[in-house]
């Protein structure tokens, strides 16, 4: 499955090597569970979004300047377009581009160290002034430098070695502790913090992505609520394998009704919600996942007791790459870290930043 296995736990090796708290996750193609179930929003949809206070590192989006990058040949060499979130940030990436007026060379480079490879080859060979890179072969990373044109390189969400000038991507620990901080608020507001169980649903190949990010959720909790108690860490990340953990976990807790469930992403959420109402217990829970995808935008939409989601904007990544990077190739300085400024998304807002169609 092209899912969760290649946007998490191939992006984990990297950026354990240089950036340990920066990475994405994708939301990938599982039948009724696809992003496409919803309109894929566009930059014009969303709502104006800053960098959040305490933030360190993040940076706002802006519109890349008509006209900015007239004369300029950039390049993409993306992920994998057949997952929809490296497509997002490739379709955001081209919009930018276009926009600016720059020349885009686009290579794709299907998961694949060898092909990226190939990529940088050809940006060398076709004068490419600068590139933005989301290859997920770390180990190669040193070697695609080299066949590349030395030029201007920004790296998307994962490490990309010598020749790297920013990394643009995401900030997991910060990412769990927003999304845990809003888990803790709605508890203590509601609560006053007095819950059954406290079920952490991870991928623990990830290694330090889900480390930075389930860290972050309980420190997030634990600064409004106090200690974690109950404690329940599962492995569960795919929605099948989390419906199926999750129903297992239930029936070890037959009189809780409060049971507060952070996940690394929105596919786990999903699955516990699905075995909890299997089992006539939607309303036992209440829950917060990572990411924001479309999929899961009518149930954040309808269901106050998913509390918050932590949105990535993959669809908006090109607001940040192409005009740094445009930047970067007219020597201006631009920051070594350029970090998506993460929002909380929950059913009071947000239609003001996406449009479900429910």
């Amino acid at each position: 499955m092209r899912s969760r296995r290649l946007l998490i736990t191939v992006l984990a090796s990297a950026t354990a090597m240089v950036l340990p708290t920066a990475c994405s996750t994708g939301k990938a193609s599982t039948g009724g569970d696809s992003a496409s179930s919803q309109t894929v929003p566009s930059a014009s949809s969303t709502a104006s979004v800053a960098a959040p206070s305490g933030e360190s590192d993040a940076v706002a989006f802006q519109q890349a300047a008509p006209g900015s990058g007239k004369g300029l040949k950039i390049g993409l060499i993306t992920l994998d377009d057949s997952v929809p979130f490296s497509k997002l940030v490739s379709d955001s990436i081209k919009k930018q581009a276009k926009q600016a007026g720059a020349t885009l060379v686009y290579c794709d480079s299907k998961g694949d160290g060898a092909t990226a490879l190939a990529c940088a080859r050809n940006f060398k060979v076709q004068g490419v002034k600068g590139y933005l890179n989301f290859q997920s072969d770390a180990k190669s990373a040193d070697a695609i430098c080299a066949a590349g044109p030395s030029v201007p390189v920004i790296a998307i969400d994962i490490a990309q070695g010598s020749c790297q000038t920013s990394f643009m991507g995401a900030n997991n620990e910060f990412a769990g502790n927003l999304a845990g901080k809003a888990l803790g608020t709605y508890m203590k507001q509601k609560f006053d913090c007095k819950y059954d169980a406290f079920v952490s649903m991870e991928e623990p190949d990830a290694g330090e992505v889900n480390t930075a990010r389930m860290g972050g959720y309980r420190k997030g909790f634990e600064s409004v609520c106090g200690p974690v108690k109950n404690l329940k860490t599962e492995n569960a990340f795919r929605i099948d394998q989390a419906r199926t953990t999750f129903a297992d976990v239930l029936t070890t807790l037959p009189g809780a009704h409060r049971i507060v469930v952070a996940a690394i992403n929105d596919d786990a959420i999903e699955g516990a919600l699905a075995a909890a109402k299997t089992a006539g217990r939607a309303k036992d829970l209440f829950v917060s996942g990572q990411g924001a995808d479309p999929s899961s935008w009518c149930d954040i939409k309808s269901n106050q007791q998913w509390v918050g989601d932590t949105a990535y904007f993959p669809e908006r990544y090109g607001e940040i790459g192409v005009p740094y990077l445009i930047k970067a190739i007219k020597g201006e300085t631009v920051p070594e870290k350029l970090l998506v400024p993460h929002q909380i998304i929950n059913s009071a807002n947000i239609t003001d930043v996406y449009h479900p169609s429910c």
